[in-house]
Formats: structure tokens, sequence, C-alpha cells
């Protein structure tokens, strides 16, 4: 059955579901405007999260076909997957930040197997197993999902009102979860006169009760070291000064109090931080540090593909400490080591 709810002021909901994923399901937004509904992300390219998509906007009375533009708050697959069919069948325009439509023309330009060499390489300089790399080795022979992301038409600029006629949406750069990560803030009275400053569609960017994955989103062509972490950590605060009455996430409800959601984030990471301070009294790669983190169930209970998230996870976490001075990699060290300064 379709899920919809009505969060008032000519904003709704639809629960996209997430084939085999644990997070269940996307959830869809869509915003009344003066040409017709936008939407807030679209949620994955699957047949029947296609059809619960078109169910939950006919269940709001706007055919698929009356889709004015889409909003697209980072290029993940459970977000941006199904952009390019309603676009098809709606002629809507799709945007993105330009950070992840790079991301989106990269994937789409890149053989798979150039991307399995890269993984392959990756995950070896991290100081993962032989055994864990080898299957990379021959995954040329199938084919990688995902390769074909819708590529946007339009530019979200930081800073600028959306293309919402008769609406007051703003868009924020959040790098973090993803390069190209903006939320979207509804200047707008809540309709229950709630205190605060309007509402705020925060993707995965701000969630109630999950803390988003800060990863490592990197061009195979470009040596530049980048700090996601960091940039998730300013990018929070920003969003905690701004206040907003509501948070509209992506994934799981909506909430209030955006300030305390920040400040447990912001505390979480802290703790994260120096508990990887703890682990390298003694030199570890990003691999044995990411074995020794905690996560939501044992390190051999990790499937493969999860694991490869982890270490991702585990060197994003290593630069900041690099960056704040507090860790140093171990020189002529290979794979890499970092350590305690």
């Amino acid at each position: 059955m379709t899920k919809t709810f009505e969060h008032g002021g000519g904003v709704w909901s639809i629960a996209v579901p997430i084939p085999d994923n644990p997070l269940g399901h996307t959830l869809v937004y869509a915003v009344g405007t003066d040409r017709g509904p936008v939407l807030i992300d679209t949620g994955w390219d699957d047949p029947a999260s296609w059809d619960t998509l078109v169910a939950g906007l006919a269940a709001l009375g706007v055919p698929v076909a009356e889709v004015y533009g889409v909003v697209i708050t980072h290029h993940h697959p459970d977000h941006h997957g199904l952009s390019g069919q309603v676009r098809e069948v709606s002629g809507a325009w799709v945007a993105m930040h330009e950070a992840d439509a790079a991301i989106v023309r990269r994937t789409r330009g890149t053989r798979p197997e150039r991307w399995y060499t890269y993984m392959a390489a990756k995950l070896t300089a991290a100081g993962a197993p032989e055994e864990h790399v080898a299957p990379l080795r021959t995954a040329h022979r199938r084919t990688l999902p995902g390769l074909s992301p819708a590529l946007p038409d339009r530019e979200i600029v930081p800073g600028e009102l959306l293309d919402l006629p008769g609406r007051r949406l703003r868009a924020l750069w959040t790098p973090g979860h993803t390069p190209g990560h903006v939320c979207l803030h509804l200047e707008e009275d809540h309709p229950a006169r709630l205190p605060g400053r309007g509402r705020l569609f925060s993707g995965d960017h701000l969630l109630p009760e999950i803390t988003p994955h800060i990863g490592l989103y990197e061009d195979p062509d470009d040596a530049t070291v980048t700090d996601p972490l960091g940039d998730y950590l300013a990018s929070l605060e920003r969003v905690g000064e701004l206040a907003p009455a509501e948070v509209l996430p992506a994934h799981q409800y909506a909430f209030p109090d955006a300030p305390s959601r920040v400040r447990q984030l912001l505390a979480h990471h802290e703790e994260r931080l120096a508990g990887l301070l703890t682990l390298l009294a003694e030199p570890l790669t990003p691999w044995q540090v990411a074995e020794r983190m905690e996560w939501n169930r044992p390190w051999d209970q990790i499937p493969y593909g999860s694991r490869n998230i982890a270490v991702s996870e585990a060197e994003a976490h290593l630069r900041r400490l690099v960056k704040q001075g507090r860790a140093e990699a171990v020189a002529g060290s290979e794979p890499v080591a970092y350590v305690a300064v």
C-alpha cells in the first residue's frame, strides 16, 4: 500500500521503497507550485519504486505528467534514480548541485573495468587483504549497477531561490555525505506556527536517528586530497544556526529542533575522532582502523560491499585528524599507516 503524508502548506511526502535495503524507503516530497508540483528527490530506479511514486502522486490528485520540476538533494540512486523517468513522462527539469552533477557525468563516462581497477587500487593502498581485493580484479566481467543516472539539466546554485513559482525555496550547500549535497530551505511560515525559520528539506544531511555516512567521492584522475568530514561538520553547524521550525528528511520521519540534533551529531563525531586517536597509539592502516571502529554489527558480520563503505568512512575520519594536526601518515609506510601525533 502506498504511504503518503500531508505536511501542511502544500507539502506532501511519498514513501518510495528501496529494494533489499534496511532503510526501507526514501521520502520523496511533493511541493505544490503555481506551475504544478515540484519533487524533492525521486527514489530508486526500480519498477516497484516507480509504481509507488506514480500511485502516490495519483493519491494526491496529481498525474506524474504534471510534475513541473525535480530538485535532487544528492546523486545517490535512492534519491536520483527515477529522475530521468519522471522527466521523460512529464518534461520536468532536473536540478542538481554541480559537484554531484560532475560525479554523474564521470559515472556515465567511465567504463566498469576502470572503476573496478580504481577500487582495487584504493583498497590495496588502504591495507585491505588480498582475499578482499581479489574479486574486484575479475569484476569487469559483471555490469556495475547505476552507471547511467540521468544527467541534470539545471544547476542548483547555493544561496539562490529555486524555480518554484509562488514558493520560496532556497538551496543551502551542505557537502559531506556527498560533495554536492544540498538542503532546501522553505522560507515560509510553518503551517502549524511552530517557532523557527521555515522548514528544511534535509536529504541525508540531517536525519532524526541515523548518522549519515561520510566517505570519499574522488575522481580517479584527480589527486586532490579532500576532507569530507570537515566539510560535513562545518555545514552541520550552518544548518544548526539556521534553526528551522521543522526538518523534513529523506529517511525516517519529520522532526523539530534541528540545533539539538546537530549538537548530537557534532558530539558523536568528536567522540569517534577521540576514539580513533586512542587506536592510533600504534600505526594502523585505514583497513585496520575500520576493523577496530564500532559499527552496527561486528566486523566479521559486515557484508563485503559495506566493508568498502566502512573503510571509506575510516579514511574520512583519518583525514580529519591529519587536517587538525592530531595524526599523521607514517613516512614510507606501504600500505599507508597513520599514527597519533
